[in-house]
């Protein structure tokens, strides 16, 4: 048993601990506050002057697939480029542990990430979370937690217009990601009437994505694809999230009254293609204000670990601190569909702490310490 004393407190959903404890036992909180009943026989952490937070969690990165930002074939892992529709690959049969990006984004205060494939495909597989702990795939994984990967805009239509394959236009991505999710129904509705189909393993895949039990995450930067992936969504009935949502200041309250979750980042995005034109600092600020669900992400490997600092941009464009904190703790668990385990300081979570000798959003800041399911995987102090 464990006590982390003395600290001020984040909790994210229960308010801030001038001078707090959490109390945890092997991997799970006991007590969080100013005033707990500690064990005489807990070892004590003494962490006086330093402030505690949850965990950070990155909602959308690339990590362990992307191998830094090598793109030379037979070198990444995150696009399957074969197939503007590849529902069937998971992210989990190429998460690598022993990649570059492990120690560098934990000790900088993350606990829990996503990964995923990349934009190249309309449908694009089945992406995961995972903790920043283990030697293998299967130990950092999380049951239950797959997502899958859509992407419109300008990807797929690079990636296999260019090479004479559809889609060649955003009519043609829409129209494909309607074909397979028919498809889909289809072959779920034969499923349920007990009269078994011949198997498909990209139709097996979407089967819970047609039926509500998974949600899809939805590649769009313009503020034109955004409204298609709401338009897919509300056809298809589709849990879902906006990944990029670049241009999504533009349509701030329409994804509010949608209840969308918005996944903001990169936020240091150069214009480098043309849906990319519209990427505003203030973007996060804007959305939160009107209402959507707001997360941050660096959409990336290794520079996860740079995240708490892009998030102070935002912060200095007009999202509010305590938004910032949401938006890398609470926010990306739900969207995950984590939030009962991780994103808050609460008794009965996960023990996911980050401890900061400053302002985490701070680029003068350091995350001192890290712990992963009650075990400190980082230390600085």
């Amino acid at each position: 048993m464990k006590a982390i004393i003395n600290a001020k407190i984040y909790t994210v959903t229960k308010g801030v601990i001038e001078k707090g404890a959490v109390l945890y036992d092997g991997g799970t909180i006991l007590e969080v506050g100013s005033d707990i009943g500690i064990p005489a026989s807990a070892e004590k952490i003494d962490a006086s002057g330093l402030l505690l937070t949850p965990g950070l969690i990155d909602v959308h990165t690339h990590m362990f697939l992307m191998h830094g930002h090598e793109t030379m074939p037979g070198h990444q892992d995150y696009n399957e480029g074969i197939d503007a529709s590849t529902p069937q690959i998971r992210a989990l049969d190429a998460l690598n542990p022993f990649d570059a990006a492990l120690e560098p984004v934990r000790a900088a205060g993350f606990t829990t990430c996503y990964t995923g494939p990349g934009s190249a495909n309309v449908i694009g597989g089945r992406g995961c979370s995972f903790k920043l702990r283990g030697r293998t795939a299967d130990e950092m994984f999380i049951e239950g937690s797959e997502q899958m990967k859509m992407a419109l805009g300008e990807n797929p239509k690079r990636f296999y217009g260019l090479n004479g394959k559809s889609p060649v236009t955003r009519m043609g991505s829409a129209a494909i990601a309607r074909e397979y999710f028919n498809k889909a129904i289809e072959y779920a509705d034969k499923k349920d009437a007990g009269k078994e189909p011949a198997y498909d393993a990209k139709l097996e895949a979407l089967v819970p994505v047609v039926r509500g039990q998974m949600k899809v995450r939805i590649h769009s930067h313009q503020a034109d694809d955004i409204a298609t992936a709401l338009r897919l969504a509300k056809e298809y009935r589709l849990p879902f999230a906006i990944e990029h949502c670049t241009e999504g200041w533009k349509i701030a309250d329409v994804l509010a009254e949608a209840g969308a979750w918005c996944v903001v980042g990169p936020l240091l995005v150069p214009p480098v293609k043309k849906e990319l034109w519209g990427a505003r600092l203030e973007t996060a600020g804007i959305l939160d204000a009107a209402g959507a669900h707001v997360c941050l992400t660096a959409d990336g490997g290794w520079d996860t670990q740079f995240l708490p600092s892009y998030a102070g941009f935002a912060i200095r464009r007009g999202l509010s601190w305590d938004s910032a904190l949401r938006a890398l703790t609470i926010n990306p668990a739900t969207v995950m569909g984590l939030e009962k385990r991780v994103g808050s300081l609460e008794p009965g979570k996960d023990a996911d702490f980050a401890l900061w000798n400053g302002d985490p959003f701070c680029n003068y800041s350091e995350c001192v310490m890290t712990v992963i399911d009650g075990e400190t995987l980082s230390d600085r102090r």
